[in-house]
């Protein structure tokens, strides 16, 4: 049994459900997405339930009225019920929650679009 939470556009994962005991899944645990919804390109998936995804934005430089691109590495949990669909390049949507260790605030919530197209 999969909940509801709150955020339009972002449904629960279909399929194995059952299998998923994760207590920081945000559909079949009890942590809350609450703050920031962003988005970005998955990285690295080398450690157990945390990949890392990259924000690319652009950032205004006053002094030469231009601008830079920029880029910011979150690392984010990925839930028991999403590590099969999620690959290395894929564009993902996250969203904060609270801490879950030292580096980990963010949850992964669902794959936008896949990286091999």
């Amino acid at each position: 049994m999969s909940r509801n939470i709150g955020i339009p556009g972002v449904v629960p994962p279909q399929g194995k459900t059952e299998e998923c005991k994760d207590q920081s899944c945000p559909y079949h645990g009890n942590t809350r997405i609450r703050g920031k919804i962003t988005k970005g390109i998955i990285v690295s998936k080398k450690s157990k339930n945390t990949v890392i995804v990259r924000r690319d934005y652009v950032q205004f430089i006053k002094k030469y009225q231009r601008y830079e691109r920029r880029n910011t590495r979150l690392a984010c949990h990925l839930p028991d019920c999403l590590i099969h669909d999620i690959a290395i390049g894929d564009l993902v949507r996250v969203g904060e929650s609270r801490k879950i260790s030292k580096t980990k605030a963010f949850i992964v919530l669902d794959k936008i679009s896949s990286g091999v197209e």
